[in-house]
């Protein structure tokens, strides 16, 4: 019986000790979470309100874990933050959730971190329009970082008259701007030019295509990518080839001119012995920024085209598309090399043997003059 009280009087003991020590056990979830559209667009931003319970808390750590996906998406994205306010982009033409929970942690818990229930929050623009009123293949490139070109093609569903515009916004912007150089097909608009976009690299560019027509509402498209990942540069410039001693074939040229940044490209070589054949199989190399590379002693009869294009490497993006080929094709020979060496050489040997003929003749010329002088005709005096 004694030693079931000392137990009892222990377990009372520790419950007291713990309670007047102030350590919190439990937290509320954050208020009020919500998901609010500025019209950027797609960029969203998360806000919530702390629970009223921490508002006088100072011996703690006060944070929070949010998590936030479209619908489709297998994975949540999560964020620890301090702050009430998260912005992303997101798809808004599918449903957007999200939720959060509080940490807290410090001398308020006995230094162990503290959750909170979640709170969930969905947020979803209204959708207008048939799903096959939207525009198709839509399709953007930024050429040689210097502008950037989208095209799409008219909804199957969309009436003949249907008139479609493209809106464009990234951070840095105050709204949402309107494409200012359409590019129209039959009076339509099928396309939009940008430019001036640097400030727009490596974050998010968010882009809207919406419809009007006077006989049905159309569905709006919504696209956000990077425009480092759809650079297309031009081709390389001033290309030149040229054979070593030990027919080496060595190709050099220099990166492109404008906007794009050398550092920032890849290059492919190709060489074919075969002039005019489109199927023709082609030698391919490839260099890391390098501007030259060489073919090493190829044993090759002839080179009938060296050709070089570029792409942006993976230090500055994470795809891209590749240039056209440079334009020259340089056509060199080795064996008509060869031919122009023995030409040279069977003309500087016939030279040879016709000076050799003439100093020979006016040598006998000499000779014979001197014989035709009478030895007599030195005493005449």
């Amino acid at each position: 019986m004694d030693i079931q009280w000392i137990c009892a009087v222990t377990i009372i003991l520790a419950w007291f000790c713990r309670g007047s020590s102030g350590h919190q056990t439990a937290v509320e979830p954050p208020r009020n979470l919500q998901i609010i559209d500025p019209g950027l667009l797609g960029h969203l931003y998360i806000e919530w309100q702390p629970p009223p319970s921490l508002l006088t808390l100072d011996q703690c750590t006060i944070k929070y874990k949010l998590k936030y996906r479209s619908t489709g998406d297998a994975d949540w994205k999560v964020v620890f933050t301090k702050k009430l306010k998260y912005g992303d982009g997101f798809d808004l033409s599918k449903r957007t959730e999200a939720k959060v929970q509080t940490l807290l942690e410090g001398r308020c818990t006995n230094e162990s971190e503290v959750k909170s229930d979640w709170t969930h929050a969905t947020f979803q623009v209204p959708l207008q329009g048939d799903l096959e009123s939207q525009i198709r293949d839509f399709h953007c490139v930024y050429y040689n970082w210097e502008h950037l070109t989208c095209t799409w093609q008219r909804g199957r569903l969309a009436p003949p008259g249907a008139c479609y515009e493209l809106y464009y916004w990234y951070e840095g912007l105050d709204h949402a701007v309107q494409c200012s150089d359409y590019i129209q097909t039959h009076g339509r608009n099928t396309g939009c030019t940008l430019q001036n976009l640097r400030q727009a690299e490596y974050i998010d560019f968010n882009v809207c295509v919406n419809g009007s027509s006077a006989s049905t509402p159309l569905r709006p498209s919504y696209f956000t990518f990077h425009l480092q990942n759809l650079v297309k540069p031009s081709p390389p410039e001033k290309l030149s080839v040229s054979i070593s001693a030990y027919e080496d074939v060595h190709v050099e040229w220099s990166p492109p001119a404008g906007g794009a940044p050398p550092h920032c490209l890849d290059y492919e070589v190709q060489l074919t012995e075969h002039d005019g054949d489109a199927d023709a199989p082609w030698t391919a190399a490839s260099t890391q920024v390098e501007t030259t590379f060489t073919f090493s002693q190829a044993n090759r009869s002839r080179v009938s085209c060296v050709r070089v294009r570029g792409k942006t490497n993976m230090f500055c993006a994470d795809k891209g598309f590749w240039s056209e080929w440079t334009r020259e094709c340089f056509y060199v020979s080795r064996k008509d090399e060869k031919q122009l060496f023995i030409l040279i050489a069977v003309v500087l040997s016939f030279l040879t043997v016709i000076i050799i003929f003439i100093l020979a003749a006016q040598r006998k010329k000499r000779t014979n003059g001197e014989k035709n002088i009478s030895p007599t005709s030195l005493y005449l005096d």
